[in-house]
Order: C-alpha cells, then structure tokens, then sequence
C-alpha cells in the first residue's frame, strides 16, 4: 500500500464512511511498519459533501471533466496572451452545466441527492478548476476535502481584480501633479475619452454578472427539469407495475370465475345423483 492508491481508495467512500476507512487503512499502515504512510493518510480530512460530489465526478465522468480542465487551460493560455476567450467561455459554460447534471445524477444514483446549496458550491468549484491550476489538479487527481472558489483578475465570467496601488512618494517630498501638454489642457472635454471607456467596463462588468447569474438560473432550471423528469420516470413505472398488478389480479380471477364454474356444474351433478339415490330408496323400502 502507498500512500497515492491508499488516498484514491479513503476519497471513494461516501463521506459518512470516510472515518471508519481512515482508521482501517492507518492500522494497516502500522501493521506493516510503516509509521510515516499512517501519520500522512491519519492526516487526510473527510470532504464535505459539494467535495465528494466532485470528486464522485472525476470517478465516474473523468472524460467530461478532462475536457472541461483542457477549455481552462486553453483559456488561461488565451488570458496570459490578450487573446479572445468567447469560443472559450461559451464551451466552459456548456461544459459546466453538463457536470453538474451529471453530479446530481450520480450523488442521487448514490443515495445521497444533492440540496441545492451544494449544486451551487460544485459548480463554483468546476468554475474555479478552469482558472486555478492548482484547483484543476485538485479535482483531477479526486481529492478535494472543500468546495473551491476563485475571485480575482481573470478570464470573462469572473470579476475583475482590483488594480494595484499606485505607489506612495518619497517622504518630504510632495506629490507633484504631472502637467498635460498645452495642446491637451487647452483642449476641452480631454476626459470624455476616459469616462466613456469607464462607462465601457462598467456595462461589461454588469453584463458578466448578469450572465453569470442568468447561467445559474439556467442550471437550476436544468435541474429542476432533471428532477421532473425523474420524478415522471418513477410514476410511469409505477403505473406499469400497477397495470401488471392489475393483469394478473384480472388472471386470478378469471381462474377463480372458473373453478367456482366447475365446482357449481360438480354440485348440480352430485345434487342429481343424490336425488336419484334418494328416489331410488324410497321405491324400496315400499317394495319391501
């Protein structure tokens, strides 16, 4: 046992069974006499649950979520370089949507459904894994213990990182306020140019957060679609098993209708012969 295959198996478990396996493979590890293996894996916290469900999903659909590291990594490249992210940003949303359908899908196949407060804490840590690196290995390798955020200056979709502050002057010495050309100082309105592209970045700003909070929107609905379309699976089959039901109590009886047929013709035959025993008795006792 190494401490990589003891860890893949302990992240596996359902959170609530994480402790008993914890202690199973530390003994282990002491049992073999190897003393550092048991303090790392006696080290490793349980995942909460948002944590299980993501790593559930690098388990069960590492190739989607291959994918969805591969478009972050792309749009890190793409970030680093000044280039265009759109293609980027529409794939990752698409791509996002589709893992935590499936995340839903497999923690309820699991037994465990998922509250919505936790479909939000996987999809920020999906979002996080194709800006941070160091999350997308984390949720690669399936072993997170939290839930993952980000927030800072990166790709379209998420919030700019404030700009850094300009530096201080050197004491005694008074800031002196560099003079605008003569040209530009006597030119009226120099500031507009400025103010517009502010204005530029504030809508920007507001229509990123708008679509992120209309892609939130569009993943609840998706999934209170998903839970509806569960929820009609189990009633139709509930409604074949019913009509199979019905089936047989029909066959039963029509089994039933015929016996009780049969036995009513055996009754009218045996009232028959005992009346014809009976008459047969009579004539001779008055013959004797």
């Amino acid at each position: 046992m190494d401490f990589s295959s003891a860890a893949h198996e302990l992240y596996g478990v359902a959170p609530e069974e994480f402790v008993a396996a914890r202690t199973r493979l530390v003994r282990q590890a002491r049992r073999a006499g190897d003393a550092a293996l048991a303090e790392r894996l006696g080290a490793l916290r349980r995942p909460t649950v948002p944590a299980w469900a993501v790593n559930l999903l690098s388990r069960e659909a590492g190739e989607e979520v291959g994918w969805l590291l591969d478009v972050g990594e792309q749009m890190r490249r793409a970030w680093a370089s000044g280039g265009p992210v759109g293609g980027l940003e529409q794939r990752r949303q698409e791509l996002v949507a589709l893992l935590v359908r499936t995340a839903r899908r497999l923690a309820r196949e699991a037994g465990r459904p998922l509250r919505d407060d936790a479909v939000r804490e996987v999809e920020d840590t999906l979002r996080a894994a194709t800006v941070d690196a160091g999350v997308a290995e984390e949720v690669r390798q399936g072993r997170l213990t939290r839930p993952r955020s980000h927030a800072g200056f990166v790709p379209a979709g998420f919030a700019a990182a404030p700009a850094p502050p300009s530096p201080k002057p050197a004491p005694g010495k008074a800031r002196k306020r560099p003079e605008a050309p003569a040209s530009d100082r006597d030119r009226p309105g120099r500031a507009a140019p400025d103010k517009a592209r502010e204005a530029r970045e504030e809508r920007a700003r507001r229509a990123a957060a708008r679509a992120e909070q209309a892609e939130r929107a569009l993943a609840d609905r998706e999934a209170e679609a998903a839970a509806a379309e569960e929820r009609l699976a189990e009633a139709a089959a509930e409604v074949r098993r019913l009509r199979r039901e019905l089936d047989r109590a029909v066959e039963r009886e029509e089994a039933a209708r015929r016996r009780l047929d049969r036995a009513e013709a055996a009754r009218s035959r045996a009232a028959r012969a005992a009346a014809r025993a009976r008459r047969a008795a009579d004539e001779a006792a008055r013959a004797r």
